[in-house]
Formats: structure tokens, C-alpha cells, sequence
């Protein structure tokens, strides 16, 4: 099969792989027939090298139709139109049953200390190989798909494998029960749909990221936009000088604004393997302007939900800040299966509430997989969402 595979920094294919196959009695086999790359893809195409291995598949957000059932999978069956959560998890653990499969006990790797297994996301969650391929091996199938029917296109379900379900648990994790002023820092994909859900939800959405097309999308669905020159003092001006009552920190680990930590990143990058690797897990730092903007732009005793990766074991935080304005903060890998009833009936409405029509700037072939990632990466051509057509 054809398959994009990570090949270094900066750096990947489209190569020859070998077909998966049925290795347990629970697998499944899928035949990709949508599969996107995600803004996560970009930290292993920049920065994790250190824990991928030349040749792994990348890929957490697919779809297609099942080709193949091991003998002890009871839900499925050939022919059936699935999606693929992100998260690999069994279900049945304390954690699943408490709607917390990214910390799913059964697929948890203890030699890293992390959570739930994820397809195609490297060593510290199990090396699994990734959806952006031309057929995907999916462990515990019975919990690990969400079939769909066959009336609606890919581009209205593929979402749900995670950038939907992580921005709905973003907006979820803010507490907002009435409407109330909501800040979204980065308009990438899961920001817009963050942002949109907020809109939904009767709240004022502002939305900062410093890319013109993002801003134009977020504007189409209700969002306020602005560009993000000293966005701290002008959200407490245009709250009343309270500040925002939650904000969505949907940026993560490499925010713009941070030059010392980008210096760190590259040095690191630039190290062997062997001395790179404890150093991210010890004693790794983050690019923390959009959180610290954050602490500085969100009202006392408001909230802070943060959907970016951040990977720091060394990060400095202001905590007398934090202490003092008395803020809570949620965050986490989305637990994709938790939010899936809540969510199908937005991907299913006849009036795409969400806009999910309006999200994919770009589809390809996976053969256009190596331009297109560093397109993403560069934000060149408009470059918002990338969807690939293995098939």
C-alpha cells in the first residue's frame, strides 16, 4: 500500500508499504477513503524526530470503509462506513468507563508515563501506525470506529476522529453556561470550530490569530476576528476591563512571540537522538506566549481550557497570577468517543450548523502529501485544512 511516512524533519514521503493485517481477534482492517492532516502533525514534522523512527506512518484523523473482521469483532462487518477516533482505547477500563479513553488504562504506555495509545503519533504514545495510508489496522475495533451512514460526505463525518470532538470538549472544558464573552487564541481548525460552537452556544467569540484567511473564515460563522496586535489590553477594553470570562488556548507548544523557547526547540532538533530524547521528557520547554496571554487577557476567576499540545516538563508559569485571579484551568488529549452522541447530529444537519462545509481549503491525493505538509506548516495559499483521498 501507499502510505506517508515521517522521514525526518522537515521531511516526509509517500512510500511502498506492506499491507496491514489481522494480528489479533479484535482488529479490524479499514480502506482509507478520507484521511486529514492535523495541526498535531506538524509538532512530529517539526520537533518530536527524537521519537518517531524513519518509516513510521503518520495519520490520526481518517475514515473509510471496513475490508476485513477478526473473528472476535461483533459490530462490524464488511462494507460498513466507519470513522476512526483518534484515541485508541478498550472501553471497559475504569478510566473508559468514566468517559476518559485518552487515559485509557489498557493502551496506556508506562515506559513514556503517557495516556492512551494514538494512531500515528510516536513512540510516547505506542508508534501505532497512522491513517494517512491506504488501508489502516484498527486495534479493539469494536470500541475504535463510529459507523456512519452512507448518505453524506466524507468531509461532514471525517471530522468527528478528532478536531471536532476536541474543540467541542475545549468549549465543554471553558464551563460557560450562559452567554458570556469567549476569547479562541489561533483560528486553526480546531479554533474555527471551537469558535463556531461558542457561537452556537450564544456566546461572543473573539477570535485572534495573525493569518488574514483564518480571520476571514472565523468572520463567515459569527466570530469576531482580530489580528492580535496587543490583543491582552484590547480584549479587557472591550470587556468592561474585566477580561474575558474563559478562554480557548487553541495554539499550544509552538506559539508565536517566544524566541527563547524557539531557540531551545531548534537546538534540540538539532541534537543526536539519544541526548534529545531526555531532554524533551525532563527537561523540554514551550513556546508559552498564547498561554501567558491567556492568564493575562481571562477575567478573575475565570477559566482556561487548553485544546494546543503543549510537551514542556520545565515550563514556567505564573502562578502568583494564577493563584491571585483564583483561574481554573482544564485541558488534555480529547476524549474522542465521550462527545460523539452530542456530536453526529451537527455533522448530520440538513443546515450544517457548524460550517463544516467550510473548513477544507485544500484536497489531495497522497502523493501531494509532502507539498501540502509544508504548505500547512508555512500557512501558504490559504492554507487551513488539508483533507488527502488515499482512494
Amino acid at each position: 500500500m501507499k502510505a506517508v511516512t515521517w522521514q525526518g524533519r522537515r521531511h516526509v514521503a509517500v512510500t511502498d508499504e506492506p499491507d496491514p493485517r489481522l494480528e489479533e481477534p479484535t482488529d479490524a482492517i479499514v480502506r482509507i477513503t478520507s484521511t486529514a492532516i492535523c495541526g498535531s502533525d506538524l509538532h512530529l514534522y517539526e520537533l518530536f524526530g527524537p521519537f518517531l523512527d524513519r518509516g513510521d506512518i503518520l495519520g490520526h484523523e481518517s475514515m473509510g470503509i471496513v475490508e476485513a473482521v477478526g473473528r472476535d469483532v461483533v459490530t462490524l462487518r464488511p462494507g460498513d462506513r466507519v470513522v476512526v477516533p483518534f484515541n485508541i482505547a478498550c472501553g471497559r477500563c475504569f478510566m473508559c468507563r468514566r468517559g476518559l479513553q485518552s487515559q485509557c488504562e489498557t493502551t496506556q504506555n508506562d515506559q513514556y508515563g503517557t495516556g492512551a495509545s494514538l494512531f500515528g503519533y510516536t513512540k510516547l504514545y505506542g508508534q501505532v501506525p497512522g491513517g494517512q495510508a491506504e488501508l489502516l489496522r484498527v486495534p479493539l475495533a469494536d470500541e475504535n470506529t463510529i459507523p456512519v451512514g452512507t448518505d453524506l460526505p466524507d468531509e461532514r463525518y471525517l471530522f468527528l476522529s478528532d478536531i471536532l470532538p476536541t474543540a467541542w470538549q475545549a468549549v465543554e472544558y471553558t464551563g460557560l453556561d450562559e452567554p458570556s464573552t469567549l476569547v479562541v487564541l489561533g483560528l486553526g481548525p480546531v479554533g474555527q470550530l471551537a469558535a463556531r460552537i461558542g457561537v452556537q452556544r450564544g456566546h461572543r467569540v473573539i477570535g485572534i490569530d495573525p493569518v488574514p484567511e483564518r480571520r476571514a473564515m472565523a468572520v463567515r460563522h459569527g466570530v469576531e476576528a482580530w489580528e492580535g496586535d496587543d490583543d491582552v489590553s484590547r480584549v479587557i477594553a472591550h470587556t468592561q476591563g474585566r477580561g474575558a470570562d474563559a478562554v480557548i488556548d487553541a495554539v499550544g507548544l509552538e506559539a508565536h512571540g517566544s524566541p527563547f523557547a524557539h531557540a531551545a526547540h531548534a537546538v534540540t532538533a538539532a541534537l543526536p537522538d539519544a541526548l534529545a530524547r531526555p531532554v524533551m521528557e525532563n527537561t523540554g520547554v514551550d513556546r508559552l506566549a498564547a498561554l501567558h496571554a491567556s492568564v493575562d487577557m481571562v477575567r478573575r476567576g475565570g477559566t482556561i481550557s487548553i485544546s494546543g499540545v503543549y510537551v514542556g516538563d520545565s515550563d514556567v508559569m505564573p502562578m502568583k497570577t494564577m493563584f491571585d485571579k483564583q483561574l481554573t484551568l482544564r485541558m488534555g488529549q480529547c476524549n474522542v468517543k465521550r462527545w460523539i452522541d452530542d456530536l453526529r447530529p451537527y455533522a448530520e444537519a440538513d443546515d450544517d450548523p457548524l460550517g463544516l462545509d467550510d473548513l477544507v481549503t485544500h484536497r489531495a491525493g497522497l502523493a501531494e502529501a509532502p507539498d501540502l505538509y509544508e504548505k500547512f506548516q508555512k500557512k501558504d495559499d490559504g492554507c487551513i485544512k488539508v483533507v488527502l483521498q488515499p482512494t
